[in-house]
């Protein structure tokens, strides 16, 4: 989903005291401040961003990411990892040392009931294993079996929402994984008040509106963490920065560049970087729609009338433009020299080439929410400024999300402004902006459109080789950038902000940050 639809869920928070916090005498407590996007903490149900940061530290995964990377998955649960020839078998080798939280050694069976539960359950994340087979082997093996070739396997298996839970505590609360679980299963309350798996934190409390408390897990079977507790507070952006910087919370994770530029110095570190969201304009394709946006020199007039470099300056330090829809620190993102830019002259001449005189168009986005700090009316009425100069009327159309979201779905929007956040990250995920795919269709991009770019497409989500890939998604994007109806704008930052006196902070785009990485 893309990253704006998670940020409607949590739009109303509380500022939150430090009271309890640290009531546990002897304890050493972290506090994390965070605008809460949160309905469970239920793996097979879980696909938002703070689930995905909770997740991470109590259920682990076969493959997960080191630091701040996520070009490279590495083994966690897994040892390693064999593909048969024709590239449809996934071989896993298990560790045979972990065990669950409350001693029970972790077996293939847990492997194999944990994923089939994410597939028959049929939650958000249910799409992740999509054509996917879950067997054993032995107790020490399990393989993953997909109907065609998938390279990006190991990437979608880092995502927390694929977690290993202790299978038989889930089947005695309720759980299942069988066909028909999406009704059967009933062990999502359970897991709300007692988590089952086999990461460095189990929950003690759990509250969507209010906050989630975590306690160290006295049975992991790795490197014992740092802190005793973590207390995380569904916090109002504004009022993060007031508690980071009086100390009342040593790490908040969802203030803007501006507010962020307050606080640098002193007591209070702030890391800014591009996030992993992508804002971006889109043009419908479909004359039925528009015979306006739909026109290829209309297009190519939005494309070169957009002014890229002031939106980047409207999003604040840390942002930066996006080449192309892939995020910039993805394998197979395009190198900056390949970004568009604004070009007034040839934007007038395609508008005149357009026959099209004095033309007006409607562009749509959520009205009510921001991504990283980011609201959308501010650049949508940036980019009305912008196309005013080259000669284009544009109509701004807000709407509350779920009312924008049924035109964007629907394919209904002449113009349209949202944003795209990876489901992981792996440059396959952004195969939708191609013709008859997700976000291709709500463009009005239907399948037959472009043959040349949709064989690529075709042809690298089974391609291996990283070289091979890169090379592919590369010449993708450029075809985009050339003649598709996508307009990629901005990367905001995504900042980090907390107490000087911690290490090991560290932004990554699958969870945020890992928690349990922090002294």
């Amino acid at each position: 989903m893309a990253a704006v639809l998670v940020a409607a869920l949590g739009l109303s928070a509380c500022g939150g005291g430090g009271d309890d916090a640290g009531s546990a005498s002897g304890d050493r407590t972290l506090v994390v401040d965070t605008s809460f996007q949160l309905t469970t903490s239920d793996p097979a149900r879980m696909f938002e961003p703070t689930g995905q940061i909770i997740d991470h530290v109590i259920y682990e995964t076969l493959y997960t990411f080191e630091g701040t990377d996520s070009t490279t998955p590495v083994p966690l649960l897994a040892t390693d990892e064999e593909i048969s020839e024709d590239g449809l078998t996934h071989t896993f080798t298990l560790r045979d040392d972990v065990t669950f939280s409350d001693g029970t050694p972790m077996t293939a069976d847990d492997v194999v009931f944990s994923l089939n539960r994410v597939i028959q359950v049929k939650g958000n994340p249910s799409f992740l294993l999509d054509g996917v087979t879950v067997e054993k082997v032995d107790d020490t093996t399990v393989t993953l079996t997909t109907a065609t070739p998938d390279p990006a396997l190991p990437f979608k298996l880092t995502n927390p929402a694929l977690g290993v839970v202790n299978s038989a505590a889930v089947t005695e609360a309720g759980g299942s994984d069988q066909e028909g679980a999406e009704t059967a299963d009933t062990a999502e309350d359970a897991l709300n008040g007692e988590s089952q798996g086999s990461g460095p934190y189990v929950i003690e409390s759990f509250d969507v509106q209010d906050q989630v408390v975590l306690t160290r897990n006295p049975e992991y079977w790795g490197e014992e963490p740092a802190y005793d507790r973590i207390v995380l507070r569904n916090t109002e952006a504004s009022v993060q920065s007031v508690n980071v910087r009086s100390g009342d919370a040593q790490l908040v994770v969802d203030l803007s560049a501006d507010q962020a530029a307050e606080l640098g110095g002193g007591d209070v570190t702030v890391d800014s970087s591009p996030s992993a969201n992508v804002f971006f304009v889109y043009t419908n394709n479909d004359p039925a729609v528009s015979p306006i946006t739909s026109n290829p020199d209309f297009q190519e007039a939005v494309r070169y009338g957009i002014d890229y470099s002031a939106l980047v300056d409207l999003a604040g330090e840390g942002s930066s433009q996006t080449p192309g829809v892939i995020p910039t620190t993805f394998l197979g993102a395009l190198d900056p020299s390949d970004a568009v830019e604004r070009d007034t002259d040839r934007a007038e001449q395609a508008l005149a080439a357009s026959g099209i005189s004095d033309p007006t168009v409607t562009l749509s986005y959520p009205s009510e929410i921001q991504v990283n700090g980011i609201d959308f009316g501010d650049l949508a009425a940036a980019v009305q400024a912008q196309l005013a100069e080259v000669g284009i009327t544009v109509e701004l159309a807000p709407a509350p999300v779920q009312t924008a979201l049924e035109g964007y779905r629907a394919g209904t929007e002449e113009m349209g402004l949202w944003s795209w956040g990876p489901d992981y990250p792996d440059p396959s995920d952004y195969l939708v902006f191609t013709p008859g795919q997700l976000v291709g269709l709500r463009a009005g991009w239907a399948a037959g459109a472009d043959p040349t770019l949709e064989a690529a497409a075709t042809a690298v989500s089974s391609e291996f080789d990283d070289d091979a890939r890169v090379d592919a998604y590369t010449t993708i994007q450029q075809q985009l950038n050339e003649s598709g109806p996508f307009y990629p704008l901005i990367q905001p930052a995504q900042v980090l902000a907390y107490s000087s006196s911690l290490e090991g902070v560290a932004f990554n785009p699958s969870w945020t940050v890992d928690l349990a990485d922090i002294s």
